[in-house]
C-alpha cells in the first residue's frame, strides 16, 4: 500500500484535491471488491490540524500537520490561489523535505508553483492551468513548461493541466502503480470519461 499526502491550504481548489482523492479511495474499493488489497492510503496535509477554508468557503480537516505524518510515496500539491504558499518558507521547506523522500511528486494545476518555489522543476517538462502557463514559464524559466497537456509523466515528477485534469492524471497513477484494468474499472465506477495523455 502506498501512503499518498495531499497538501491542503486556504484558497485550495477543492477538485483539484478531492478529485485526485475520489480517484485513488475509489480505485481501493474496486480493487477490494475483486478481492485484491487496497492499493493507496490517502492522507490530508496541512500546516497545521486546523480546517482550512477551500475556495468557495468549503472546509477541510487535514488528517495531519507538517512533520507530523507517516512517511508518504506520494506527495501531491493541487492548486488554487498559491500566492500566499509558494512564498511561504514553511511550506517550500516542507515540500523540498518529503519529495525527498517520497517516491514521487504531483501537482494539479498551479500547485507547480510551489514545486518551482521548492526547486523541483529545474530542466523537467511541466505543464498547468492553461490560464498560468505564461505566468509559470515567465516564474521558472529553467522549466520545460508545455501547454495543451493535460498530465505529463516525467518519472519522479507528474504535473497536471487544470483542475479536471487531476482527475485523468489521478487515473494514470493507478494504472501506473497497479494495472490498466484497475484505473480503468476505477474510471467506470466513477462514471467517467478519463481523458489519458498521449505519449511522449
Amino acid at each position: 500500500m502506498l501512503t499518498v499526502g495531499i497538501f491542503l491550504f486556504d484558497e485550495v481548489e477543492v477538485l483539484d484535491f478531492a478529485g485526485p482523492f475520489e480517484v485513488l479511495s475509489t480505485a481501493g474499493r474496486v480493487a477490494q471488491r475483486s478481492g485484491a488489497e487496497v492499493p493507496f492510503r490517502v492522507l490530508l496535509i496541512g500546516q497545521t490540524q486546523t480546517p482550512v477554508r477551500a475556495r468557495g468557503g468549503l472546509l477541510v480537516t487535514p488528517h495531519h500537520a507538517f512533520f507530523h505524518h507517516p512517511h508518504l510515496d506520494v506527495v501531491l500539491i493541487p492548486g488554487g490561489d498559491v500566492s500566499v504558499v509558494q512564498n511561504d518558507a514553511e511550506v517550500v521547506r516542507w515540500t523540498k523535505a518529503v519529495s525527498a523522500t517520497a517516491m514521487l511528486t504531483v501537482s494539479v494545476c498551479t500547485g507547480a508553483f510551489v514545486l518551482g518555489a521548492a526547486g523541483l522543476l529545474a530542466g523537467r517538462r511541466v505543464t498547468t492551468h492553461w490560464e498560468d502557463v505564461a505566468d509559470l514559464r515567465q516564474a521558472f524559466p529553467e522549466a520545460q513548461v508545455e501547454a495543451d497537456q493535460r498530465f505529463i509523466d516525467e518519472g519522479t515528477l507528474v504535473t497536471s493541466a487544470g483542475i479536471s485534469a487531476g482527475i485523468d492524471m489521478s487515473l494514470h497513477l493507478v494504472r501506473r502503480f497497479t494495472t490498466e484494468d484497475l484505473a480503468q474499472r476505477t474510471a467506470r465506477q466513477m462514471d467517467y470519461a478519463w481523458q489519458d495523455a498521449p505519449a511522449p
